[in-house]
């Protein structure tokens, strides 16, 4: 179990922070945006989870939050660190239990037949914020990616699933897509 102690230490005062391996980079490096919006991704999930969930999807979530965490320690350890080689990782078969639970979810949808609108209830909400927040995470990877630092490719396939499953559990939360709010080209006020 990790100590965190002291929560302050001060270190940050001047634009710098550190990671997983002492080392010190600058807080608006691309590093620490794209371990930062995995972070904020986790933090949505916190609020997914404040809703009327069933005890699976709660578990189900609980799961994603723990692998979130290992994905940003794992985005804020430099691949040739000697720490890269202990940290957990993100592997095939988080990507592949994504996948189980975005064909299981719909497998019990409503068949869309337009563009689904964000909304619907809370829980419905939440999860389209997740979703957004979770195709910010991929920018913020492939710009990591662009910048020149090498990352586990996992990753980037395991957070472009979560999307998925983000949008197919919110539809889920709506009623089975019964309660989605679809799309319409028509505005009445244009």
């Amino acid at each position: 179990m990790a100590k965190i102690d002291p929560v302050t230490t001060r270190g940050g005062d001047l634009g710098e922070t550190s990671l997983t391996d002492g080392s010190r980079i600058r807080k608006d490096s691309q590093r620490v945006n794209a371990y930062g919006t995995v972070d904020e991704l986790n933090s949505v999930i916190g609020l997914v989870l404040c809703e009327a969930l069933s005890p699976e999807m709660k578990e189900n979530l609980l799961q994603l939050q723990n692998q979130l965490f290992n994905l940003g320690g794992e985005l804020a350890t430099p691949i040739d660190s000697e720490l890269a080689c202990r940290i957990p990782r993100i592997h095939q078969v988080h990507i592949d239990r994504v996948e189980a639970w975005v064909d299981e979810a719909n497998q019990q949808l409503e068949a869309a037949h337009s563009f689904i609108l964000p909304g619907g209830n809370r829980a419905a909400a939440t999860l389209h914020l997740a979703r957004t927040v979770a195709r910010r995470c991929e920018r913020e990877v492939v710009a990591l990616i662009e910048a020149g630092d090498e990352i586990n490719p996992y990753c980037l396939k395991f957070l472009n699933r979560l999307s998925d499953l983000f949008f197919v559990w919110a539809r889920f939360c709506n009623d089975r897509g019964k309660a989605d709010i679809r799309w319409s080209s028509e505005h009445p006020n244009e």
